[in-house]
């Protein structure tokens, strides 16, 4: 079991800590808001009220015996500079960071983010250009053994709805998102249907996915 700390939490933040928890991970989410604190707390291992940008701060949560740091700061590029600075000083092995333009992520790799993202450009609505030979549209690595992927729905899929495909139990994998159209489900429920064409975004553990994709 890795442990991760998940600094920012709003909606990519929240689906990527929620989302590790579900797959068995010990997982620290940090915010300094306090309602989205309470929002997240029974579904992650710890969920706690802080400012990324106070060093002392974060060295007394323990920050430093981490696997990995994901930083989804959002709009602060500042603030988002910030932690990434004082998580690699503090000495976690993997950091993860997103950003908002190119400048932000040549900043984020100078100051030693492993791994930069841009979830709102790379879960956006590109899918279209992005069908390659394989049903596996797009990626992103969150960490060495973990990825977030957008798929095509299999065929053996469609028309039924989470509950009855059981994919947790199956693949290993969860269900962050689903596209139909234009239209994108951030929150699936069990009983929501997976139609023919849809574009799912799924977490998992590498071997997983990879088993998916033959």
């Amino acid at each position: 079991m890795k442990q991760y700390v998940i600094i920012g939490c709003g909606r990519f933040g929240r689906s990527v800590a929620e989302n590790l928890y579900k797959l068995g991970n010990d997982v620290l989410a940090i915010d300094e808001n306090e309602e989205t604190v309470q929002s997240i707390s029974d579904k992650v291992t710890h969920a706690v009220e802080a400012d990324a940008t106070d060093e002392n701060a974060l060295r007394s949560l323990g920050i430093r015996n981490f696997d990995v740091a994901v930083i989804t700061i959002g709009s602060d590029i500042q603030s988002s500079i910030m932690a990434t600075l004082i998580v690699k000083d503090l000495g976690v092995k993997y950091v993860v960071a997103k950003a908002q333009s190119e400048i932000h992520a040549k900043v984020l790799y100078k100051i030693g983010a492993d791994r930069v993202v841009f979830p709102e450009r790379d879960m956006g609505m590109r899918v279209a250009h992005n069908l390659i030979s394989t049903n596996i549209l797009d990626y992103i690595e969150l960490a060495p053994e973990y990825s977030i992927m957008e798929i095509t729905a299999l065929e053996e899929w469609h028309e039924k709805t989470l509950l009855d495909l059981n994919i947790r139990s199956k693949y290993g994998i969860n269900i962050m998102a689903i596209k139909h159209g234009n239209h994108i489900n951030v929150s699936p429920t069990a009983y929501d249907n997976i139609h023919k064409g849809d574009v799912l975004v799924v977490i998992g553990h590498n071997n997983d996915l990879k088993r998916l994709q033959k």
